[in-house]
C-alpha cells in the first residue's frame, strides 16, 4: 500500500543543483535559445554568468531552463502580484432600504449614503418596504425610485428598472464610474492629502475640521438666501 509520508509538494521551481536531469533544453539570460546541452554545462554557464539555472517547463522534453537571477525573478514577482491585487476591482453591491412615506430629511441621509456608494463605483440595490395598508399603493413606491434615480443620475444609472418581489419593490442603481476609477482617484485623494499634511504639519486636525465645518455653514447659508433674493428680482 502505497502510503505518502513527505511534506508539503513545493510549488516553486528547481534551481541549480536541485536539477536532476541529464540535460536541458538552455535558454540564455537574454532570452536567447542555447539548445540542448548537459545539466553539467548549464551549471557550468551559470557560474560564468554569476546566475541561477532555473527550470522553468518541467514537463517539456528535456525540461526547459533559463539562466537568471533567481533571487531578484521572485521579489518582482512578488511585487507584480501585489500590484495586481491592490488593483483588483470586487463587484460590490450595496443595499439602502426605504419606506414609501420617508421623512424628508430621513431621505436625504439615505440618499447621501446613495451618493457615497456611487461614487466608491458600488452597485446599490434600493429597496422600498411596504407595510399594511401601504402595499394597496405601489405607486408612492415607484415615485419614490424614479425620484432618487434622478437625484443621483450624474453618478449612477438604474441598471434594474423597479419591480415588485412580495412585500417589497426593488431597483438596482450602477455607478457610471467603474470600481478601478473610483479606487485610482481614492489613492490620489489620500496622497494628496498625505502631501499636504507633510507640508503643513503646524495645522491642526481640529482646525482641518473646523475649516471643513466652515464651508458647510457657508454653502448653507448661501442656499437659504437664495430664495428671498428671487422675488425682489422678479
Amino acid at each position: 500500500m502505497w502510503c505518502y509520508r513527505g511534506g508539503s509538494i513545493s510549488a516553486e521551481p528547481r534551481i541549480n543543483d536541485r536539477i536532476r536531469v541529464p540535460e536541458v533544453r538552455l535558454v540564455g539570460p537574454s532570452g536567447e535559445q542555447v539548445g540542448i546541452v548537459p545539466l553539467a554545462k548549464a551549471l557550468e554557464l551559470a557560474q560564468e554568468y554569476d546566475l541561477d539555472l532555473v527550470e522553468v517547463a518541467a514537463n517539456a522534453r528535456p525540461p526547459v531552463c533559463k539562466l537568471m537571477d533567481y533571487g531578484k525573478f521572485k521579489y518582482e514577482s512578488a511585487m507584480k502580484a501585489r500590484e495586481a491585487r491592490k488593483n483588483q476591482a470586487h463587484t460590490v453591491i450595496k443595499e439602502m432600504k426605504l419606506r414609501p412615506k420617508i421623512d424628508p430629511h430621513d431621505y436625504d441621509t439615505k440618499k447621501g449614503h446613495v451618493v457615497r456608494f456611487l461614487k466608491q463605483g458600488d452597485k446599490v440595490k434600493i429597496t422600498i418596504m411596504f407595510r399594511g395598508r401601504e402595499q394597496s399603493r405601489p405607486e408612492l413606491g415607484y415615485r419614490l425610485l424614479q425620484r432618487l434615480a434622478n437625484d443621483v443620475e450624474d453618478l449612477g444609472f438604474v441598471e434594474s428598472n423597479p419591480k415588485q418581489d412580495g412585500r417589497n419593490m426593488i431597483m438596482v442603481l450602477g455607478p457610471h464610474k467603474k470600481k478601478t476609477e473610483a479606487m485610482a482617484e481614492a489613492r490620489e485623494a489620500q496622497a494628496a492629502r498625505k502631501a499636504d499634511a507633510k507640508a503643513n504639519p503646524g495645522k491642526s486636525q481640529n482646525a482641518a475640521e473646523n475649516e471643513a465645518d466652515a464651508e458647510v455653514e457657508v454653502e448653507v447659508e448661501v442656499e437659504v438666501e437664495t430664495p428671498a433674493e428671487a422675488p425682489a428680482e422678479a
